[in-house]
């Protein structure tokens, strides 16, 4: 039976390219819904990850990093940063443990427009002394009033259970809005292309930086016992389907085989991975394609 005093409300993340907001969705929900990488701009969609226990449920709304726009992609991206800070509880203002800069301005002067109370959210703590924080906080604290300020390690766990207690005593009193066995809204054919590109970011690095996407084709019913699972891999150039494709194939038989890994992870079925890969120029300006792989900027 619920708690009759039970909290549920929706928090957003925000911050700038590779500050660790993919790191802290995935731990605070204890399995990988965001993918991680060290190319910044990593996530494309807002992704959620639910927190449920048996006093409060979060769905925590990881957003892509916020950024000058130079294409109708990234056009998409930040406007999907800024619409994720409508109609919710509570901002977490994720930046790294070092004192405001240029970068931070331009979100710092959006935020003081959020009705919402906003938390500066110092992250990385554990590759900086701590008596670096004192410094990195009063930088901050100069140019707009945070409802809290919680630093921690969202890859080495450090104060999030502090941050979950301060998060709950601004929720309201409210629903299970999902099932609390559910740990994101995204469907298992979005998680899964996410697992694929993760997999090009990292094993491409620079490379093919931003210029792949991926779409899940089909997956199919068992076939000897392991899933069967289609998907297209997009490039802008030719060249880049090379570095994908690689000597001999092997780096997209590498590509295959590490995205296999995390995808039966997540499944916990075995599965076949079969990966295309097709050209596309100027794919991340063409809005006719980004709405056939999922990003919709006209409904933002």
């Amino acid at each position: 039976m619920q708690n009759k005093e039970y909290k549920s409300g929706f928090v957003a993340l925000v911050g700038r390219p590779n500050v660790g907001k993919s790191t802290l969705l995935n731990y605070l929900v204890g399995e990988k819904v965001a993918i991680m990488s060290n190319q910044p701009q990593t996530t494309r969609n807002k992704i959620s990850g639910i927190y449920t226990n048996d006093n409060e449920q979060i769905i925590f709304i990881d957003t892509p990093g916020i950024h000058k726009p130079k294409n109708n992609l990234d056009d998409f991206m930040d406007k999907s940063s800024y619409s994720a800070l409508n109609d919710v509880e509570a901002v977490l203002f994720m930046v790294d443990p070092e004192p405001a800069g240029k970068g931070d301005m331009f979100i710092i002067d959006l935020l003081k427009n959020v009705a919402c109370p906003v938390f500066l959210i110092i992250n990385k703590i554990d590759t900086v002394h701590p008596d670096k924080l004192l410094p990195i906080i009063d930088s901050y604290n100069k140019l707009v009033k945070f409802a809290e300020i919680i630093p921690i390690s969202a890859r080495q766990g450090n104060n999030i259970d502090d941050l979950i207690k301060t998060l709950v005593k601004y929720l309201p009193e409210g629903p299970h809005y999902y099932d609390s066995e559910q740990l994101t809204d995204k469907p298992e054919y979005f998680i899964v292309a996410e697992l694929i590109r993760e997999q090009i970011l990292q094993l491409t690095h620079a490379e093919v930086p931003h210029s792949a996407a991926v779409l899940v084709d089909k997956m199919s019913d068992f076939d000897k016992g392991k899933l069967q699972i289609f998907a297209t891999i997009f490039v802008e150039k030719e060249g880049q389907k090379g570095i994908i494709i690689g000597k001999n194939g092997q780096m997209l038989k590498n590509i295959g085989m590490h995205s296999r890994v995390e995808i039966e992870k997540l499944l916990g079925d075995k599965v076949n991975l079969h990966l295309w890969i097709k050209v596309h120029k100027n794919w991340r300006s063409d809005p006719v394609f980004l709405k056939k792989i999922g990003y919709n900027v006209k409904d933002l």
